[in-house]
């Protein structure tokens, strides 16, 4: 019944936009966007995935979340998890979307990453069902010094996919995935793309305070751009978090910041970073409709106390190919 009333009342907020002015930004962690047939498709961190509809990037349907219950092979692989799974990643190849998604709980690496995919992400089309594949990457304190959340797949220039994913400890890492996107190739390797100084004598079960999160790779202009989060999110009026950007010819790196300092020690040039309005933003993703491309993420609202609301900002390329971002809105 709660969830019932929940995805009511935020469809009555998505239809009621607009009444006074400009529509308000939607509640949404973690988000990312595609657009099928004319119809844009927002998805982020909530119970069993937050999924959101629109015709115009301004006014939103909230839709049925893509899982009705918890994944049982997540339930049992990650103790604590309830069903409330973060930061989605969608992509589309060969006629199939593939959703990847993160089971973890608060500051642990006990974690996982899986897979879903879909024919389409239309709920009236009579292809619409999200097939779900399970576990795809897992971290295990004790063995891995690395998180394996906030999942984001990129191909190369010969389409060999690469799944870029991390959150503190060691940061971010990258691992060559099967064609068929269930699992690392074989043999698996583990590449640190980007990390921050993390405390020595802090304990392996602990995140640390090297605050690095939420990867994502994005192609333009003969580089792959490497975006991440540094600092922290979730903490409302309180939230610090701002996006970084580095670069390389090859998606395997090594990233350089524009100052040369490469992401694995440390490096980033910042693209946005909070202020009075809009406390922290980050974890965003990179997409491209008709020829323009935009930067999406989640900002914490400071005319709102400090409330996670969409956000979508046009993003250009300058003369020597840094991506920039207008102000943030007021």
């Amino acid at each position: 019944m709660k969830k019932r009333l929940f995805a009511a009342l935020l469809l009555l907020i998505s239809r009621g936009a607009g009444a006074q002015g400009a529509p308000p930004a939607i509640p949404i962690h973690d988000p990312v966007l595609t657009r099928q047939n004319g119809t844009y498709y927002l998805f982020g961190t909530g119970n069993g995935i937050t999924v959101w509809s629109s015709k115009d990037r301004q006014h939103w349907t909230a839709e049925a979340p893509v899982f009705a219950a918890p994944p049982a092979w997540a339930v049992r692989a990650v103790p604590g998890f309830k069903g409330h799974i973060w930061a989605p990643d969608i992509s589309l190849a060969n006629g199939q979307y593939s959703l990847f998604y993160s089971i973890s709980t608060f500051g642990k690496n006990r974690s996982a990453i899986g897979l879903a995919t879909n024919k389409t992400l239309d709920p009236k089309s009579p292809d619409f069902k999200w097939v779900d594949h399970g576990e795809v990457v897992a971290s295990v304190p004790g063995r891995d010094m690395w998180n394996a959340i906030d999942p984001n797949l990129v191909r190369d220039d010969q389409g060999t996919p690469w799944l870029s994913f991390g959150s503190f400890w060691n940061g971010i890492k990258l691992v060559q995935l099967r064609p068929d996107l269930g699992g690392p190739a074989v043999p698996a390797q583990w590449r640190t793309l980007a990390r921050r100084p993390r405390t020595a004598a802090l304990a392996d079960s602990l995140p640390g305070d090297g605050a690095i999160e939420g990867p994502f790779v994005f192609r333009h202009g003969g580089y792959y751009y490497l975006f991440a989060s540094f600092d922290y999110c979730c903490r409302g009026p309180q939230s610090t978090y701002k996006m970084v950007v580095g670069r390389a010819k090859a998606v395997t790196g090594p990233y350089l910041d524009r100052a040369g300092t490469p992401m694995e020690q440390g490096g980033g040039t910042l693209v946005l970073q909070g202020d009075a309005n809009w406390f922290g933003v980050g974890h965003n993703a990179v997409v491209s409709f008709d020829n323009a491309d935009y930067l999406v993420f989640h900002g914490y609202d400071g005319h709102d106390n400090g409330r996670p609301k969409l956000r979508i900002e046009p993003l250009a390329w300058g003369p020597e190919g840094w991506p920039t971002v207008a102000p943030a809105a007021k």
